[in-house]
């Protein structure tokens, strides 16, 4: 599992892993039933508080993402392809309703907004990837 911390961004450090591990699951790197490293163990890897990782898997097992077990760790939940493709759709969902909001904001009209959306399409998407 590679998890990249950034001190570059807004993006608290809890959230920066649960976001990296989310996508690995979605993306199918991290298969149903894969191990994650133990709470310590990611905290020591990442040189970061044990806090913080707890923090991360807490957000991941409230999303059903991932079970953690008492004295046997954390896994990647036993979730169905269809479901993860509905939660990641409404992640897009959402993500687009808040460039629409921006976007109108900024007086943009649907043809600008569009034709943005088709550039940064092409270009490979996001930073995430």
């Amino acid at each position: 599992m590679n998890i990249i911390l950034s001190n570059a961004t807004d993006e608290p450090i809890y959230a920066q892993i649960a976001r990296q591990i989310r996508e690995q699951i979605w993306s199918g790197s991290l298969a149903s039933g894969a191990p994650l490293p133990s709470i310590r163990q990611l905290a020591k890897d990442l040189r970061i508080s044990v806090i913080t990782t707890k923090r991360a898997y807490e957000e991941l097992e409230k999303e059903g993402l991932i079970d953690s077990v008492v004295g046997k760790g954390s896994f990647v939940a036993g979730v169905s392809p269809a479901l993860l493709r509905e939660r990641r759709l409404r992640r897009v969902e959402e993500l687009l309703e808040e460039a629409v909001g921006d976007s109108r904001a900024l007086g943009m009209g649907l043809d600008e907004l569009v034709g943005l959306l088709a550039i940064l399409y092409e270009n490979g998407g996001s930073e995430h990837e």
